[in-house]
């Protein structure tokens, strides 16, 4: 038995420098490459267009138009609305507001002085989502008649062109534009060929104005 005891040391011996050899390997190896980080000067999405159609500052607001009224920190008043015949709109708290020939400031100066009963110091925005109310008519001796909505300054010829151009039996030097003003009608007298031959300006025409051809 004596025999055996500088055996089972030296095996015992080896295997305890195995053990060492394997716990300082993995000191050895090479670290694992750390995750990229994510860029930190990454530009932020672009901003989302504003709403509203391409309205100058001085555009009237009309019958059929829809608006987008908000009131900061209020969701009950904010909301979207139309323009309606009589031209006034309707809104919580306030109920009927008048809106129809008054531009997005007139309006917005409007709301706040009536919500200042209800808050101290109200911030509102008005924005005109949609226009509707550049709308003109053309009657008479046209291939087809009817009332046209226009989303930019119109012309006499703009006009005859949406209707379709003339009939056979137009009078193309007797047309008329019947332009309503105040409690009046106004006739403006159109010359089509003078037009034509550039010799007489072709009229702007403006919202609700009635072109007749005889």
């Amino acid at each position: 038995m004596i025999l055996y005891k500088p055996i089972v040391a030296s095996i015992v011996m080896s295997l305890m420098i195995a053990g060492l050899a394997a716990a300082q390997d993995p000191a050895k190896r090479a670290p694992a490459p750390a995750a990229a980080a994510a860029p930190t000067n990454a530009a932020p999405a672009p901003a989302a267009p504003a709403n509203g159609a391409p309205v100058s500052a001085d555009y009237k607001i009309g019958i059929d138009d829809v608006l987008d009224i908000a009131v900061w920190n209020n969701t009950t008043v904010s909301r979207t609305v139309p323009v309606r015949p009589d031209g006034k709109i309707s809104l919580p708290l306030l109920n009927e507001v008048q809106a129809a020939g008054l531009t997005p400031s007139q309006l917005r100066a409007s709301l706040m002085a009536k919500l200042v009963e209800y808050m101290p110091t109200p911030e509102v925005s008005v924005i005109v989502r949609e226009v509707h109310s550049n709308k003109i008519s053309v009657l008479g001796e046209v291939r087809k008649a009817g009332r046209y909505e226009i989303s930019q300054r119109a012309t006499v010829l703009d006009a005859v062109a949406l209707a379709g151009g003339f009939n056979d039996f137009a009078r193309r030097t007797k047309l008329v534009i019947m332009r309503q003003e105040g409690t009046g009608t106004k006739r403006i007298p159109i010359n089509y060929n003078r037009i034509v031959a550039e010799e007489d300006d072709n009229v702007i025409l403006q919202p609700g104005d009635i072109v007749v051809v005889p």
